[in-house]
């Protein structure tokens, strides 16, 4: 029983370590451009069943609770919690923020799409709008050279005017991707996420139409990360660890007065 219990502590342990890199996860992007908090998810490890509940006691009696020992506990994964972040005003015409649902298809170097609420974008040499990593957004939308002024309405359309004109021209229109299953996007760094099959197919259309949220120039959405809750969590997890520490401590105890008793 106490080699159980030994090994009991060390499932709780593992969990509350990996718990622990989920919060600082969450604190180190405490800054980071649309970041989404993560939430560690736990569930029971399988029970040791001595006595089944309602088995033969004697005659016609039976164990009314049973006797269930359990296993321990594991991590099942990372729970993303998608609620919005602060909306900060930068006043930079190529910054966007989403205001509601949907995230900015971005072309990866082997072809593929992947996905982003960071809308922190940038010009290319080429005029092309993209990311601090030089990926395109797509659909591609070509700023001409000398446009004097860059403006991108809340439905994603995006309108230059150039030096001599005072009517404004129309070089693209920005499209917003919806999911069914947010949190089923799988997160690969750099603000990206790729679609799986638990987040469902990319539902693309323009900002404002069949629920997806409308864009906001000159804006972008903070992380969600609440600080205050982030370190309770931790206190929390520091002294759950602790308290798995004390019961391997413990049964150590046990197994040693046990072996010089015997």
């Amino acid at each position: 029983m106490s080699n159980a219990a030994l090994h009991v502590a060390r499932t709780g342990l593992d969990a509350q370590a990996a718990r622990m890199r989920v919060i600082a996860n969450n604190l180190a992007n405490v800054n980071t451009t649309a970041f989404k908090r993560d939430r560690a998810e736990f569930e029971t490890l399988a029970y040791q069943i001595m006595t089944a509940p309602g088995a033969a006691a004697s005659g016609e009696n039976q164990y009314a609770i049973g006797l269930n020992l359990g296993g321990g506990v594991h991590m099942t994964g990372t729970a993303r919690v998608n609620t919005a972040g602060s909306i900060n005003s930068t006043d930079n015409p190529l910054d966007l923020a989403i205001e509601g649902a949907g995230y900015f298809r971005i072309l990866r170097p082997d072809g593929t799409e992947a996905y982003s609420r960071a809308g922190n974008f940038h010009l290319s040499d080429e005029g092309k709008i993209v990311t601090s990593d030089g990926m395109p957004l797509q659909p591609e939308i070509q700023i001409p050279e000398g446009a004097q002024t860059v403006t991108i309405g809340t439905d994603g359309t995006v309108s230059v005017t150039q030096q001599g004109q005072t009517e404004p021209t129309e070089v693209g229109r920005i499209e917003l991707s919806r999911f069914v299953n947010e949190a089923g996007l799988q997160a690969i760094g750099g603000n990206l996420y790729i679609e799986t099959a638990a987040s469902g197919t990319a539902q693309t259309g323009a900002p404002g139409e069949e629920g997806r949220g409308t864009l906001r120039q000159g804006a972008l959405e903070g992380s969600n990360v609440n600080v205050v809750q982030e370190l309770v969590d931790m206190i929390e997890t520091q002294r759950a660890y602790e308290v798995n520490a004390k019961m391997v401590s413990a049964t150590d105890e046990m197994l040693r007065n046990a072996n010089q008793q015997l």
